[in-house]
């Protein structure tokens, strides 16, 4: 991987950078991996040497290595467990994660995830986050014999800002916040996870032979749906945006004021935004934008 400083960041932002100390450990696959695209995945080992990557890029990593660090050097005790990999076998193929902390008491456990992310994210809820605290769960069962009875994310708000929280009543009142997640049952939890490794398995196998990448899912993208804007002829801001041509037609045809509709093309917007780190080499992705 190429690191580049186009905006002339002090060396120790080029070093954060450079000294990616991340580990999945003696596994062939990590927890955060696992729910992410088999595509990603591997473009991002076929193309390891050819992506570049500005030392900006980098920031929000820093902000998170930096909270798990302050928040992980609290001493340990017998009943808190900070930053502990487990591993657990899952048809041929070893599956390790971090988790951040675990409360124990007596024979259950709550787990708690640290990200340093957005305030949307914690409005809007990511699907990511139930996926991979669930899969923790599994982990310290399996390991631990124990049942695990709560599970949340404590989340550092990047964006925070105090007047918002004073004027809008969904807006986080704090900028950290302990957000719930929602927990699977045990089958739900074998089967997500069983069908995750065998559709990683299956794309391995067949990049293995015919170095080829599977294609990624419209979630995988992140692709937001076609959208009907209704506007007032000549202006940008849309008065409202509906789901369906007919639901956007009803309403035009209820204004008093000459309007316009506009179709708005759902776009895969972590590809737009490489977010990635492999869409410059993506052949779907170009095929896309090429269409």
């Amino acid at each position: 991987m190429q690191i580049t400083n186009n905006h002339n960041l002090p060396q120790s932002f080029v070093d954060f950078a450079r000294n990616d100390k991340y580990s999945k450990g003696n596994a062939d696959i990590s927890v955060t991996t696992l729910i992410d695209s088999p595509r990603v995945r591997l473009m991002r080992d076929h193309h390891h040497e050819d992506r570049v990557v500005d030392v900006v890029d980098n920031v929000w990593a820093l902000f998170g290595t930096a909270v798990h660090h302050v928040l992980e050097s609290s001493t340990p005790t017998e009943d808190v467990i900070l930053e502990e990999r487990l591993f657990c076998d899952v048809d041929g193929w070893v599956l390790s994660g971090a988790v951040d902390h675990q409360s124990i008491y007596g024979n259950t456990v709550e787990i708690t995830d640290y990200k340093v992310t957005s305030v949307w994210s914690v409005i809007h809820g990511k699907i990511d986050w139930k996926r991979q605290l669930n899969v923790y769960a599994y982990l310290v069962q399996k390991n631990k014999g124990k049942r695990v009875t709560k599970l949340s994310i404590c989340a550092v708000l990047r964006d925070w800002n105090k007047r918002d929280a004073q004027t809008k009543p969904d807006y986080p009142q704090a900028p950290v916040v302990i957000v719930d997640i929602p927990k699977w049952t045990e089958m739900e939890r074998i089967n997500y996870i069983h069908g995750r490794i065998n559709a990683h398995q299956e794309a391995q196998i067949v990049y293995d032979m015919e170095a080829s990448f599977p294609p990624c899912s419209d979630e995988d993208r992140w692709k937001r749906d076609d959208a009907w804007a209704v506007k007032k002829k000549g202006l940008k801001r849309a008065m409202r945006v509906f789901s369906t041509h007919d639901e956007a037609n009803s309403f035009a045809t209820e204004q008093s004021v000459p309007v316009e509709i506009e179709h708005r093309i759902g776009e895969p917007i972590r590809c737009k935004g490489n977010y990635c780190g492999v869409a410059d080499f993506c052949s779907q992705f170009k095929k896309e934008i090429s269409e």
